[in-house]
């Protein structure tokens, strides 16, 4: 894959990416940005062996995911902190109604919090959600059936 390639697919997928990250991490920007850089990183001196027939965005967001969970073993962090701002710069002062959800999300275990993200907010299907992180597609819906469910009650309280 050529630099120039690589930067027009990137570009494509910067956003999501930081999205996805950013709820992984509980809100927290800094982190979510950090973790997106590194996974920027990888991903660029890993182009060489992406497959074109393979979908660049699932590719790059399973680099992501791996590149979080080594993240949160290194530094065994909570990602819990809301930051001042959510995506699209828009201030958490005037947006307070994420925040509860930030917070459900971030009580869900890691991989029913990752189905969540990559289905909802992402819109990847259970196929792509699968091959994101190395799993079966039975075990994402179940992931998805139970992170519904404990959403749910969550914000219900």
């Amino acid at each position: 894959m050529t630099r120039e390639r690589f930067i027009e697919l990137v570009t494509a997928e910067q956003e999501p990416l930081r999205r996805f990250l950013l709820g992984l991490c509980g809100g927290n920007r800094m982190e979510a940005d950090d973790i997106a850089q590194e996974t920027l990183i990888k991903a660029y001196l890993a182009s060489d062996g992406y497959m074109e027939h393979y979908k660049f965005s699932t590719w790059l967001f399973k680099i992501g995911y791996h590149t979080f969970v080594d993240y949160q073993r290194q530094s065994n962090r909570q990602f819990s902190q809301l930051d001042e701002t959510l995506p699209g710069g828009v201030p958490a002062d005037a947006a307070f109604a994420y925040e509860d959800l930030y917070h459900a999300i971030d009580t869900l275990p890691l991989k029913t919090r990752s189905a969540i993200l990559l289905f909802y907010i992402n819109g990847y299907s259970v196929l792509e959600i699968s091959r994101i992180m190395g799993s079966t597609p039975i075990a994402v819906r179940k992931r998805l059936s139970r992170g519904r469910e404990q959403l749910r009650k969550l914000l219900k309280r």
